[in-house]
């Protein structure tokens, strides 16, 4: 970790607040940011995502978020690390929490450890099985079935602040998209604040996703549902978006990043990361306009695509240059 931060009551007032303050209280502007880190899995990582860190937190996201092991592979240092990022950051940190692999009660020890570091924000997740996450979703014999379950014992557990997670396209394991609204809409009613979306690459998707909770519960939709972007930087990011979210991208788009590709042996990195920037930065632009609450964005603990994003969409460059793509 580098620099030092002065603690202030200032300071810990605005970090103990809600995602869904920070985004009512932010200015008119321009649409607030928040950005998605990975548990580092050694020190060489951890280091790198500290250089990451304070890359953002000139940049002033509304929040930041820290996901979570499959299973729990990284608990302790995950822990560790977003309790440091509300303790020796002015940042907001979100925690991930997910039910696969665990039961009521290491849920419950984990949520306590992270209340013991400060941390009051969480996102509650059912989570995808280890190893493949398109694969059968088995529950723990003493965990929970839903996320909406785990929703509420974090509720029940004390003063937190929790969002969920929201599919465009519908999640991979749903029958159609009326049964992954109502879903969704039972997670929000169980006490969830917010959602952010998988990943898209079609702003359509996003738009009726919204369309169909506010027609589905109209309290519940007045809720912010906060769009997840990627930068692509390499063909290999694109297939991995696809492992992730489970869905193939538009052809228009995998037609762009193909041709910039071109017909080599070995892909133009250099042109498949230029049309994948100006990608993002056109769906950004178009969520903006279309009234998205923030832009959410997955860094892989890289600072310099996102940065390269804002700065197209006329967020005011900060003091230094990213080292890392």
């Amino acid at each position: 970790m580098t620099g030092e931060v002065i603690e202030t009551p200032s300071t810990l007032r605005t970090r103990t607040r809600s995602v869904a303050q920070r985004l009512a209280e932010h200015p008119g502007h321009r649409v607030p940011f928040s950005v998605e880190f990975n548990p580092p899995r050694d020190a060489a990582g951890e280091s790198r995502l500290w250089r990451t860190v304070r890359e953002f937190e000139r940049m002033h996201p509304a929040f930041v978020s820290m996901t979570y092991g499959a299973g729990g592979s990284t608990k302790d240092r995950t822990v560790r690390i977003t309790g440091e990022l509300a303790t020796e950051t002015t940042l907001l940190p979100v925690a991930h929490l997910t039910a696969v692999g665990h039961s009521i009660a290491e849920l419950r020890s984990l949520i306590g450890s992270y209340a013991d570091s400060g941390i009051r924000n969480l996102l509650v997740l059912r989570g995808d099985p280890p190893g493949d996450p398109l694969g059968e979703w088995r529950k723990h014999p003493g965990g929970v079935e839903y996320a909406d379950e785990l929703v509420r014992i974090v509720r029940d557990l004390g003063d937190f602040h929790v969002g969920v997670a929201s599919f465009p396209q519908g999640h991979h394991r749903s029958p159609d998209l009326d049964h992954d609204t109502r879903h969704l809409a039972a997670k929000l009613r169980a006490g969830a604040e917010y959602s952010i979306t998988q990943m898209f690459f079609d702003v359509e998707h996003y738009l009726r996703l919204r369309d169909r909770v506010v027609a589905m519960d109209p309290i519940e939709g007045a809720k912010p549902i906060i769009p997840e972007l990627m930068p692509v930087t390499s063909l290999r990011t694109v297939q991995r978006a696809e492992e992730l979210c489970g869905r193939s991208l538009p052809r228009s788009v995998m037609a762009r990043l193909e041709k910039a590709a071109g017909t080599g042996p070995d892909e133009d990195r250099a042109a498949v990361r230029a049309v994948g920037i100006e990608i993002a930065t056109e769906i950004a632009q178009r969520l903006i306009d279309e009234g998205a609450p923030c832009l959410h964005f997955i860094t892989l603990n890289f600072a310099k695509a996102t940065s390269e994003v804002l700065t197209n969409l006329g967020y005011a460059r900060h003091a230094s240059t990213p080292a890392v793509a």
